[in-house]
């Protein structure tokens, strides 16, 4: 994936895969921690949006965490 702008840091790789690309071998970042990250640099708290489903109220990302390793 790739980020730029918004608060994260210039000319830096975070994260690393097996030679074919398919394992994480170093710092995983799950999607909903993306999706968390990518919200914080749009200045939005990805704890408050939710969604109703059967009379219950979910966070769009889940019980996910800012990587704040890619912020400036």
């Amino acid at each position: 994936m790739w980020l730029a702008g918004g608060g994260v840091k210039r000319g830096f790789s975070f994260g690393e895969t097996d030679d074919y690309c398919y394992n994480v071998v170093a710092n995983p970042a799950p999607v909903h921690d993306l999706q968390a990250t990518i919200l914080r640099c749009l200045g939005v708290d990805h704890r408050k949006p939710t969604y109703k489903y059967q009379g219950r109220g979910f966070r769009l990302t889940d019980v996910a965490e800012v990587v704040k390793d890619v912020l400036v």
